[in-house]
Protein backbone atom coordinates (compact mmCIF):
# COMPACT_ATOMS: atom_id res chain seq x y z
CA UNK A 1 0.00 0.00 0.00
CA UNK A 2 2.50 2.62 0.44
CA UNK A 3 4.36 1.62 -2.70
CA UNK A 4 0.98 2.36 -4.33
CA UNK A 5 1.07 5.85 -2.54
CA UNK A 6 4.52 6.27 -3.20
CA UNK A 7 3.70 5.83 -7.15
CA UNK A 8 1.17 8.05 -6.75
CA UNK A 9 2.52 10.85 -5.43
CA UNK A 10 5.58 10.96 -8.12
CA UNK A 11 2.88 10.48 -10.58
CA UNK A 12 1.03 13.36 -9.04
CA UNK A 13 4.36 15.87 -8.28
CA UNK A 14 5.60 15.15 -12.38
CA UNK A 15 1.74 16.41 -13.21
CA UNK A 16 2.29 19.28 -11.19
CA UNK A 17 5.90 20.28 -12.75
CA UNK A 18 4.99 19.56 -15.98
CA UNK A 19 1.92 21.64 -15.79
CA UNK A 20 3.88 24.28 -14.04
CA UNK A 21 6.32 24.75 -16.66
CA UNK A 22 3.17 24.70 -20.07
CA UNK A 23 1.47 27.67 -17.73
CA UNK A 24 4.43 29.67 -16.96
CA UNK A 25 4.56 31.98 -20.29
CA UNK A 26 7.57 33.93 -20.82
CA UNK A 27 8.15 37.30 -20.17
CA UNK A 28 8.29 38.69 -23.67
CA UNK A 29 5.09 36.92 -24.69
CA UNK A 30 3.43 38.67 -21.72
CA UNK A 31 4.73 41.72 -22.67
CA UNK A 32 3.86 41.45 -26.08
CA UNK A 33 0.05 40.62 -24.93
CA UNK A 34 -0.44 43.96 -22.86
CA UNK A 35 1.22 45.92 -25.43
CA UNK A 36 -1.53 44.85 -28.14
CA UNK A 37 -3.98 45.51 -25.26
CA UNK A 38 -2.77 48.78 -24.94
CA UNK A 39 -2.91 49.73 -29.00
CA UNK A 40 -6.31 48.30 -29.46
CA UNK A 41 -7.13 50.62 -26.48
CA UNK A 42 -5.58 53.51 -27.93
CA UNK A 43 -7.17 52.42 -31.22
CA UNK A 44 -11.20 51.30 -30.00
CA UNK A 45 -13.11 53.63 -31.42
CA UNK A 46 -16.12 52.79 -29.25
CA UNK A 47 -14.24 53.91 -26.00
CA UNK A 48 -15.16 57.47 -24.54
CA UNK A 49 -11.81 59.42 -24.43
CA UNK A 50 -12.34 59.02 -19.91
CA UNK A 51 -12.79 55.01 -20.78
CA UNK A 52 -9.83 55.33 -22.68
CA UNK A 53 -8.10 57.23 -20.55
CA UNK A 54 -8.85 54.45 -17.89
CA UNK A 55 -8.00 51.57 -19.31
CA UNK A 56 -4.68 53.21 -20.33
CA UNK A 57 -3.52 54.11 -17.16
CA UNK A 58 -4.21 50.46 -15.65
CA UNK A 59 -2.09 48.89 -18.87
CA UNK A 60 0.96 51.52 -18.69
CA UNK A 61 1.49 49.84 -14.84
CA UNK A 62 1.61 46.40 -16.07
CA UNK A 63 3.29 47.78 -19.06
CA UNK A 64 5.99 49.53 -16.72
CA UNK A 65 6.12 46.06 -14.87
CA UNK A 66 6.68 43.84 -18.03
CA UNK A 67 8.89 45.80 -19.34
CA UNK A 68 11.43 46.24 -16.89
CA UNK A 69 10.88 42.26 -16.03
CA UNK A 70 11.90 41.84 -19.91
CA UNK A 71 15.01 43.94 -19.90
CA UNK A 72 16.06 42.29 -16.84
CA UNK A 73 15.29 38.64 -17.94
CA UNK A 74 18.62 36.60 -18.57
CA UNK A 75 17.25 33.69 -19.73
CA UNK A 76 16.38 36.06 -23.50
CA UNK A 77 19.77 36.58 -23.87
CA UNK A 78 20.21 32.57 -24.13
CA UNK A 79 17.40 32.57 -26.68
CA UNK A 80 18.65 33.00 -30.38
CA UNK A 81 15.81 33.30 -32.19
CA UNK A 82 14.46 36.04 -34.55
CA UNK A 83 11.21 36.95 -32.10
CA UNK A 84 13.81 37.79 -28.93
CA UNK A 85 16.43 39.91 -31.63
CA UNK A 86 13.74 41.56 -33.04
CA UNK A 87 12.03 42.60 -30.14
CA UNK A 88 15.36 44.47 -28.91
CA UNK A 89 16.41 45.26 -32.01
CA UNK A 90 12.82 47.59 -32.43
CA UNK A 91 13.61 48.92 -28.58
CA UNK A 92 10.73 52.02 -29.46
CA UNK A 93 8.64 49.68 -30.06
CA UNK A 94 8.91 46.56 -27.54
CA UNK A 95 9.68 49.04 -24.73
CA UNK A 96 7.02 51.39 -25.51
CA UNK A 97 6.13 52.97 -22.24
CA UNK A 98 10.20 53.37 -21.64
CA UNK A 99 10.42 54.70 -24.83
CA UNK A 100 7.81 57.39 -24.85
CA UNK A 101 9.50 58.99 -21.51
CA UNK A 102 12.76 58.84 -22.65
CA UNK A 103 11.71 60.50 -26.02
CA UNK A 104 8.80 62.79 -23.49
CA UNK A 105 6.51 62.06 -25.92
CA UNK A 106 2.63 60.93 -24.69
CA UNK A 107 2.21 57.14 -25.43
CA UNK A 108 -0.60 57.25 -28.34
CA UNK A 109 2.07 60.16 -29.86
CA UNK A 110 5.34 58.13 -29.78
CA UNK A 111 3.38 54.77 -31.28
CA UNK A 112 2.31 56.49 -34.34
CA UNK A 113 5.72 58.18 -34.78
CA UNK A 114 7.38 54.58 -34.65
CA UNK A 115 4.88 53.39 -37.20
CA UNK A 116 5.19 55.98 -39.54
CA UNK A 117 2.00 57.90 -39.03
CA UNK A 118 2.68 61.63 -38.34
CA UNK A 119 -0.40 64.59 -37.55
CA UNK A 120 -0.07 65.95 -41.39
CA UNK A 121 -0.77 62.16 -42.92
CA UNK A 122 -3.72 61.89 -40.32
CA UNK A 123 -5.09 65.30 -41.60
CA UNK A 124 -4.65 64.27 -45.33
CA UNK A 125 -5.92 60.61 -44.83
CA UNK A 126 -9.79 59.95 -46.53
CA UNK A 127 -12.28 57.95 -45.65
CA UNK A 128 -13.26 55.98 -48.66
CA UNK A 129 -13.73 52.06 -49.61
CA UNK A 130 -11.32 50.42 -50.93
Amino acid sequence: MSVKRASISVIAAAAVVTLAGAVQAATLENLERERGIVIETLLDPSLTPRQRQDKIAVSKRRLVDLERMVLRDKSLAERHDPVVRKAFDNYDLTFLIHASVEKNAALIDHWLQQVGVSTHTLMNARLGRR
